[in-house]
């Protein structure tokens, strides 16, 4: 932090952490944990009635970084659909806590569909699966303090009802605190009673949710600028285009997991210049249908596909597939664990690399600042990844998205943990690339607020 903290958070309250993204929201939370030793005064805390005075026994931290628990380190993109690694990874069953609270334990159960959950294996959780188990374990501890980094995003629009509602509860009849860390703050809890507002690395004073709400800014109806607009509309076209009016076109598609069926003779067709909005419940197979288009899913080759006019199979590398496609998805984000300076991440998109493997062109370099200055973050260039703040990373993954002005845009929950600001310059800059000739997108959010204004098909899908 660039000044000294004074903070103290009573018994009692609970309390909302807000900031731009790379504002210091994670700092301030690393401090109140005790991360970080200080040079002159400790953190004190007082966690009575709890008999433990350890803040590892009180503190639970849950930072949403779609982790895999103990595999983090040999995670790998693609992992999810490779089922010759299944074996290797623990299911859910293993992993939870017992818990004496027989209530709390069949609350949290019914609430996040746990049962359904208990023999799969880890490693096949969607990224809203993976939210509700972290959250159940973390829940069957019974922290004294429990701190949650953007915990409603990814999780479909009734669970994010049922959690607050189940927090609320918990806050009323039990000792338990709450300190939520959130970009998105147009949906605060009503449980929340103080903000405190970190930016630029200062953390501000604590002030009443009520004051924070009467003092919140009004986000701008657009945030990208008439100059960048135009620039992205005047793009030159490659001559390298598909110039086909079929992208998409599946056929009787199928996708089982041992004896789970994720997709059942799922047929869909997505034409050129169409933008679909792809919905569903938690775990009901969006991603697993991107990975599909994607070329990402071994599976894939034993389905009745065809891309860009071309059928799966026919001969086609999965390089001369992807080289049309800009991508961003959890799954993506999360193999990202290459401390890499933030321009080589971008540059990684123009031969869809998960990371950057041979020496940048200054063509490419010029290419990949012009995308980061399009999104906002040209400043970012020679920043390591690793370093960057989840919302940075994110902003740095969509620029990696765009680079190749490619013919069909694939974003699967994109605005995933940027502020109010940058979530409405990249629906800016969503909605203006998809103005341009011939462009097709497909997105997927939980949100009904992030789809561009020029959605022209959906496809909702359900839980086999």
């Amino acid at each position: 932090m660039r000044e000294p903290i004074n903070l103290r958070i009573a018994a009692g309250e609970h309390v909302a952490i807000v900031g731009p993204n790379g504002g210091g929201k994670s700092l301030l939370v690393d401090t109140i944990t005790g991360r970080y030793p200080l040079l002159m005064n400790e953190v004190v805390y007082d966690f009575s009635p709890s008999e433990s005075k350890m803040v590892c026994d009180n503190i639970r931290y849950i930072t949403f970084r779609d982790s895999y628990g103990d595999s983090d380190a040999t995670y790998y993109y693609q992992q999810r659909w490779n089922t010759h690694d299944i074996d290797d990874t623990p299911v859910v069953r293993d992993l939870l806590p017992e818990c004496r609270n027989e209530e709390l334990r069949k609350t949290l159960y019914d609430l996040f569909g746990v049962e359904a959950m208990l023999d799969k294996h880890i490693i096949l959780l969607s990224s809203g699966e993976l939210r509700k188990f972290q959250l159940t374990k973390t829940l069957l501890g019974g922290p004294r303090v429990l701190i949650m980094d953007n915990p409603f995003i990814g999780l479909d629009a009734k669970t994010r009802d049922l959690l607050q509602a189940l927090l609320r509860k918990l806050t009323a009849l039990t000792n338990l605190q709450v300190i939520l860390v959130l970009s998105k703050t147009d949906d605060i809890p009503d449980f929340i009673t103080h903000v405190i507002p970190v930016e630029n690395r200062h953390c501000g004073g604590k002030i009443t949710l009520q004051e924070y709400l009467e003092r919140r800014p009004e986000v701008p109806s657009h945030i990208l600028s008439e100059e960048k607009r135009q620039r992205i509309l005047n793009l030159p076209y490659s001559g390298s285009l598909y110039h086909t009016e079929h992208i998409v076109d599946l056929n009787k598609v199928s996708i089982r997991y041992g004896e789970r069926t994720i997709l059942k003779d799922l047929d869909w067709n997505v034409r050129c210049g169409e933008k679909w909005a792809l919905g569903g419940d938690n775990g009901s197979g969006k991603s697993t249908l991107l990975s599909l288009v994607c070329a990402d899913n071994p599976q894939s080759y034993a389905c009745d596909i065809t891309l860009f006019g071309k059928k799966r199979g026919s001969g086609e590398s999965i390089w001369e597939i992807k080289k049309h496609i800009g991508y961003v998805s959890p799954e993506m984000h999360r193999a990202y664990l290459k401390n890499l300076p933030a321009i080589d991440i971008v540059a990684s998109g123009l031969h869809d690399s998960i990371g950057l493997y041979r020496k940048m062109k200054e063509d490419d370099r010029a290419v990949c600042g012009w995308w980061m200055d399009i999104f906002g973050i040209a400043g970012l260039k020679e920043r390591n990844f690793l370093q960057l703040s989840s919302g940075e990373q994110r902003m740095v993954l969509l620029a990696r998205a765009f680079v190749k002005d490619p013919e069909l845009l694939i974003l699967d929950e994109p605005l995933h943990g940027l502020d109010m600001l940058n979530r409405r310059l990249v629906k800016d800059i969503i909605e203006t690339f998809c103005e341009r000739k011939d462009k097709t997108m497909i997105m997927v959010t939980h949100y009904k607020e992030e789809l561009p204004s020029n959605i022209t098909h959906s496809l909702y899908l359900k839980r086999n």
